[in-house]
């Protein structure tokens, strides 16, 4: 079963929105919820030589069943036509980003392709932090840039 969840990363921030479909060839019956908190980045200095960092979460809750696999989390491209980099906008301008499995920025959270990982757990509840990173030294100009993420709960 599959649930997906909207995350709008705005400056960054996220929300949600669900599309449960049902399993093929299941006589196990799982029924889980997601909600997120979004990623808000704050101000954003071009000058400065540290990238920003901000964290939001997953949150998924499963009741009645037993997993027959791994939960799964993957995390969408939003408005970017890759994972490396995504990229928040304010009208044309672009501002690269991307978000995390750890705080270190070493494994992007995507959809298992193109170099990026998923959540996974066997656990039938948890909290799932999301990290996320602005690289230094972006000339880009004032304003509000967003994007729109989704997070998809594979059960």
């Amino acid at each position: 079963m599959i649930i997906k969840q909207a995350l709008i990363v705005s400056g960054l921030a996220l929300s949600a929105a669900f599309i449960p479909t049902l399993p093929v060839l299941s006589q196990v019956s799982l029924s889980c919820t997601v909600s997120t908190v979004g990623i808000n980045f704050g101000t954003y200095d071009v000058f400065s030589t540290l990238p920003k960092d901000a964290t939001g979460q997953v949150t998924y809750k499963c009741l009645e069943g037993s997993l027959l696999q791994p939960i799964t989390i993957s995390l969408s491209k939003g408005n970017s036509t890759t994972y490396i980099p995504r990229q928040m906008q304010k009208g044309s301008a672009l501002l690269n980003y991307n978000l995390y499995l750890d705080a270190a920025g070493q494994s992007i959270w995507g959809d298992g392709t193109g170099g990026t990982n998923r959540y996974s757990s066997n656990l039938l509840t948890g909290t799932v932090i999301i990290y996320g990173r602005i690289p230094a030294r972006q000339n880009v100009s004032a304003g509000t840039y967003a994007d729109s993420i989704t997070a998809t709960l594979n059960f």
